[in-house]
C-alpha cells in the first residue's frame, strides 16, 4: 500500500500523473503555429526553490503535466457533444469560464453541441428533469459582463449513476465541471463510474473557490476580484472608524478554513490593525488587549475577520450542523465579535462607535475584474485542450507561473491554508497593530 498523500514528504511522481482515455489518433483542427503544440512534451516543476545546504541532485524532481494544445487529440471533435456544469457557491468569473469553454469548443475545435446543465449536479439527474440548455455563440456573447452563473448552481449529493446515465443520454464526450473541493470530489466519483463502465468520456475540472483553498494550485479564478472588492469594504470601514471618537470598523470576509482573502486584503488596504484568520486560534482576551492598546495610541481601529475564525468560541457547546454539500455550517463570528467587543468596552466605560460590514454576497456576485477575466479565459481554453486530448479526472491548475494538469485526487488530498510561518503572515504582523 502506498503512503498517504496527506504527508507532504511522501509525495512521489506517480501522484502527479494524470489519467487519460487512450491513444490520440485524430489531428487537431486548431489553426495555430506548430511551436505551440508542446503540452505533450513539457512538464511544470513542483519545487522551484532549494533549501540551505540542499543539493538539488539528491531530490526527486516532481512535476505536473503542462496544459496546452496537442497536435493529435483523442476525440474527433466535429462529431462530439460536450457538457458544462457549475456547482457550489457563486464566485466572480464563472460566466467568463463558461464563455471561454464554449467558444473554444465551438470556434476552436468545431464541436457539434455544447450543453450547459442547469443548477449544478441536480441538472444532470432524472429527478430534476435533466435540465440543459444549448450554448451558442449568440447566447453566451456578453455573459462575462455579468456576475453569477447563467447556468445556475446548487449544492448537495446526487446519484453518480444517474449523472453518468445522463451523460450517456446526451452523448457527452467531455464534461467540464466548474466547482470547489466538494464539487470536484463529485467529479472524481463521476470519472470513477465512467471508468468502471468503460465509457469514453473525459471529466475535466476547473477549480472554483473564492477562498483559494485548493492545494497544488497557486491561484483560483475570482480570488483577485474578491481581494479587490474586500479592500473597498475595508477602506469604507476605515473611513467610518476615523469619523468617530474611538471608532471601530469590523469587516467580516470569506474564508471558512483558509484566511487568504482576509490576509491579502489586509496587505492591499494597509489600513487594518487586527487581522483574524482561521489558522490562528482566537484568544478573546488577547483581542481585548490589542483593542485597548490601539485605542490608547490612536482613537480608531479596523478589524478584519475571516468567517471561519473564532469558531472555537462559537461551536464549543453546540452540535455541528451541515449544509447540503456536507460543509459544517459556521456560526457568525462577525456578529459575535460585534457583541463581545461592544460589551467589553461598555464594561470598561469606554465611549465608542462600532460599525460592522459584511460584504460577502456582494463580493461573490460581482463580475470578475480584468485580471480574473483574462485568467478565466485562459483556464477555459486549457480545460478544452485537456479534454480534447483525453485527459480525465484532472483539474486545470496554475503553478510556478504555468498552467498545468493536476490529478483531482492530489488536489483534494489536503486543504491549502495560510502558513503562519510564511513571509505572507510575517508581512501582516508587521503592518498591523
Amino acid at each position: 500500500m502506498r503512503p498517504s498523500l496527506m504527508e507532504p514528504n511522501l509525495l512521489e511522481q506517480p501522484d502527479f500523473l494524470v489519467e487519460d482515455l487512450g491513444p490520440n489518433r485524430h489531428p487537431s483542427p486548431l489553426k495555430i503555429s506548430g511551436e505551440f503544440y508542446s503540452a505533450a512534451d513539457r512538464r511544470v516543476l513542483f519545487n522551484n526553490t532549494v533549501g540551505p545546504g540542499e543539493d538539488i541532485r539528491d531530490r526527486e524532481l516532481l512535476s505536473f503535466g503542462a496544459a496546452g494544445p496537442h497536435k493529435q487529440i483523442h476525440f474527433d471533435s466535429s462529431k462530439i457533444n460536450v457538457g458544462i456544469v457549475t456547482c457550489g457557491g457563486l464566485c466572480p468569473g464563472i460566466n467568463d469560464v463558461v464563455r471561454s469553454v464554449t467558444y473554444s469548443c465551438l470556434d476552436g475545435y468545431g464541436v457539434k453541441t455544447v450543453y450547459g446543465f442547469r443548477f449544478g449536479y441536480a441538472g444532470l439527474t432524472y429527478r430534476f428533469n435533466q435540465e440543459a440548455i444549448r450554448l451558442t455563440s449568440s447566447n453566451i456573447d456578453n455573459i462575462h459582463e455579468q456576475g453569477g452563473s447563467i447556468l445556475g448552481s446548487s449544492r448537495g449529493d446526487q446519484s453518480i449513476e444517474d449523472i453518468v446515465d445522463t451523460l450517456v443520454k446526451f452523448n457527452i464526450s467531455i464534461l467540464f465541471v466548474i466547482g470547489g473541493d466538494g464539487t470536484q470530489r463529485g467529479s472524481m466519483e463521476i470519472a470513477r463510474e465512467i471508468k468502471r463502465r468503460k465509457i469514453d468520456i473525459a471529466v475535466v475540472g476547473i477549480p472554483k473557490t473564492i477562498d483559494n483553498d485548493i492545494s497544488f494550485i497557486h491561484k483560483t479564478f475570482g480570488f483577485d476580484t474578491a481581494v479587490g472588492e474586500a479592500r473597498k469594504a475595508i477602506d469604507a470601514a476605515h473611513i467610518e472608524a476615523k469619523g468617530a471618537r474611538n471608532g471601530i470598523g469590523l469587516v467580516k470576509l470569506m474564508g471558512r478554513h483558509s484566511g487568504f482573502i482576509a490576509a491579502h486584503a489586509t496587505l492591499a488596504s494597509g489600513n487594518v490593525n487586527i487581522c483574524l484568520i482561521p489558522e490562528v486560534p482566537l484568544d478573546i482576551d488577547q483581542l481585548y488587549r490589542k483593542i485597548m492598546k490601539r485605542l490608547s495610541k490612536k482613537n480608531h481601529l479596523v478589524i478584519v475577520v475571516a468567517e471561519g475564525a473564532g469558531q472555537n468560541y462559537l461551536c464549543a457547546d453546540a452540535e455541528e450542523q451541515y449544509d447540503p454539500s456536507g460543509n459544517v455550517r459556521l456560526k457568525d463570528i462577525g456578529l459575535f465579535l460585534k457583541q463581545k467587543i461592544g460589551d467589553y468596552l461598555n464594561r470598561e466605560k469606554i465611549e465608542h462607535t462600532l460599525k460592522y460590514i459584511d460584504p460577502s454576497y456582494m463580493i461573490r456576485s460581482t463580475p470578475a475584474n480584468a485580471i480574473d477575466s483574462s485568467f478565466c479565459l485562459r483556464m477555459g481554453n486549457y480545460a478544452v485542450h485537456a479534454g480534447m486530448a483525453g485527459k480525465t479526472n484532472s483539474l486545470i491548475g496554475y503553478w510556478n507561473q504555468n498552467f498545468c494538469l493536476v490529478p483531482i485526487k492530489l488536489a483534494l488530498s489536503r486543504r491549502k491554508t495560510v502558513d503562519v510561518h510564511s513571509s505572507l503572515w510575517q508581512s501582516i504582523m508587521e503592518i498591523t497593530e
